[in-house]
């Protein structure tokens, strides 16, 4: 697995909110279940396939950008419905625009959504669905808080300090601005606290949630980071996620 890969096996294990946003996604999707619908960051598949049950005379197209989750995305899902695709979504092409797309968990580790936006409205039929969810404005500030006072500090800031996060939390406003822009009808563009309390805290915070610090660690330092995170937080630790979802369409296009 390369250095920058996500951890599949231990995602898939441990990423129960991640499942429980997921689904809550996949309840706004208005579907008449012969759709081709596009999962964008789809991760190990565990969404894509909650989908699928929803398309029983349709198919799922199944994208991320880390090897290990497509693997274990494509040992999930079933090859005569589901195409999976390792990419990275700002460069995508698909032969044909989709119904609809989805996304779930992923769009805050992209920094440019702009283009990012630009992209799914590319392979996006008219009227077609999207309906996404991601990290947003105020996600884990008490926990990145935690963070850095842990970076600050010797011998993780010499590898860490000049590190920039890796993450995009946008504003519903800012996400509504850059969605219509884009060629997007918004219907709807909102945040919703989520704190969770994960049953395994230490693999929780280096898979989910720094697993993009931990690459810059030597691996000597890695667990003793964690430790020095969970050590600033509360006993359980309660993560504050913050979660921004939209529910848009794709508007038709014009030559003006």
């Amino acid at each position: 697995m390369p250095a920058h890969d996500w951890n599949a096996s231990s995602y898939d294990a441990i990423s129960i909110p991640h499942r429980e946003w997921g689904a809550g996604v996949l309840e706004r999707l208005e579907l008449v279940g012969d759709e081709t619908v596009l999962d964008a960051g789809a991760g190990t598949g565990r969404i894509t396939e909650m989908l699928l049950a929803r398309l029983p005379r349709g198919r799922v197209i199944a994208v991320d950008s880390s090897p290990a989750m497509t693997e274990r995305a494509r040992e999930r899902l079933p090859r005569d419905r589901a195409t999976v695709i390792c990419a990275d979504l700002l460069e995508l092409e698909l032969p044909e625009p989709v119904d609809a797309i989805i996304s779930t968990a992923t769009f805050h580790w992209i920094a440019d959504h702009q283009a990012l936006f630009a992209r799914m409205r590319a392979l996006l039929r008219p009227d077609g669905q999207f309906v996404a969810q991601c990290g947003g404005q105020g996600n884990l500030a008490n926990v990145r808080a935690a963070a850095e006072r842990v970076v600050a500090r010797e011998p993780y800031a010499a590898h860490l300090a000049a590190v920039p996060a890796p993450w995009n939390f946008a504003s519903p406003l800012c996400t509504r601005g850059r969605l219509e822009r884009a060629g997007f009808q918004v219907s709807a563009c909102w945040l919703v606290a989520a704190p969770s309390t994960p049953p395994a805290p230490h693999e929780f915070l280096g898979t989910v949630v720094f697993h993009a610090h931990l690459r810059h660690l030597p691996a000597e330092l890695r667990d003793p980071f964690l430790d020095a995170v969970l050590a600033e937080l509360d006993e359980p630790p309660v993560l504050d996620y913050v979660r921004l979802n939209w529910d848009a369409s794709a508007r038709e296009r014009t030559n003006a």
